[in-house]
């Protein structure tokens, strides 16, 4: 991934913003267009961007709550009851796969959320296809040219899900090293293949299958039944029914991909959900991300 590359995805989300906080944001040098990853708003605040060692304010810039529409608006392309059914979910996912995630008054009812008022906050992810980021690791996870059941972890903002989705795209279209296969994608939150209008912004390879949208528990045997795959990808297993849905998928003999949040194979033990993870038998390799920023760097264990 070049910088100029970087900086290019970064002056894209800017332009979901109003014309005086871009003009405040296309303001910086490349170096720091392409190191952001986020553009965070909030009311009465100034706009700020993170970065890998945290969040720094645009001087002289102050949000305002037409500010706030007006991104979401644009983001929905002027039709938010179109996107309401994300939107109730905190997120809405703009043209060119940025999504974009909400804080507002929540409206409850019979224990589900049914929509959003009064936005207060948004934070505009920018997400970047860094084609080659799983080269390093794709050797390690196949077996006779297979893939194997691999667990992406490392913590927040570790790089997990820029991995897994070079991962689907690299196992998709193929390599010197692995013929391609069907690759069945449950994206819950958007954020590994950024579907708009059925069709995906990042790039997720040839042969693969994406079900946007929908709770992992259920997009899991819907994509069984439906389109015959190899693999199934999802990204960060939360719940009880995501650990029940990897285990239903790894009994039809389907390889899993999936991350979790974790800094270690010890410290996802200590919590429930990685103790049932880790002890499922379904994942035969664990990749840890450690480091940040161009340290970065992945190792693989053999799981028991």
């Amino acid at each position: 991934m070049t910088e100029e590359y970087a900086a290019s995805r970064y002056e894209e989300a800017c332009s979901l913003l109003p014309l005086r906080l871009r003009s405040a944001a296309l303001a910086l040098p490349l170096a720091r267009k392409a190191a952001a990853e986020e553009l965070r708003l909030r009311i009465e605040r100034p706009l700020s961007l993170t970065y890998p060692e945290g969040e720094t304010p645009l001087p002289q810039t102050r949000v305002l709550r037409s500010d706030l529409e007006q991104v979401l608006d644009k983001a929905s392309e002027y039709s938010r009851y179109a996107a309401a059914e994300t939107i109730r979910r905190g997120y809405i996912t703009a043209s060119g796969g940025f999504r974009i995630g909400l804080c507002g008054t929540a409206l409850p009812s019979g224990g589900s959320n049914e929509g959003l008022r009064d936005p207060s906050s948004l934070s505009i992810r920018i997400p970047r296809v860094h084609e080659g980021a799983a080269l390093p690791v794709l050797p390690e996870i196949l077996e006779g040219g297979r893939p194997l059941s691999v667990l992406i972890l490392s913590p927040p903002g570790g790089g997990k899900t820029t991995l897994l989705r070079d991962l689907v795209r690299l196992l998709s279209q193929g390599t010197p090293i692995n013929p391609p296969c069907r690759v069945a994608l449950a994206d819950e939150r958007g954020e590994l293949a950024a579907v708009h209008r059925g069709r995906p912004q990042l790039e997720v390879g040839p042969l693969t299958d994406i079900m946007d949208g929908c709770p992992k528990s259920l997009a899991v045997p819907m994509l069984l039944r439906a389109m015959s795959p190899q693999v199934i990808a999802l990204d960060e297993i939360a719940l009880d029914a995501d650990v029940e849905a990897v285990r239903a998928a790894a009994g039809c003999g389907v390889a899993l991909l999936s991350t979790v949040h974790a800094s270690s194979l010890e410290e996802l033990d200590a919590r429930p959900i990685g103790r049932a993870l880790l002890s499922c038998g379904v994942f035969r390799r664990a990749v840890s991300i450690e480091g940040g920023g161009a340290g970065r760097r992945c190792r693989t264990v053999r799981l028991p």
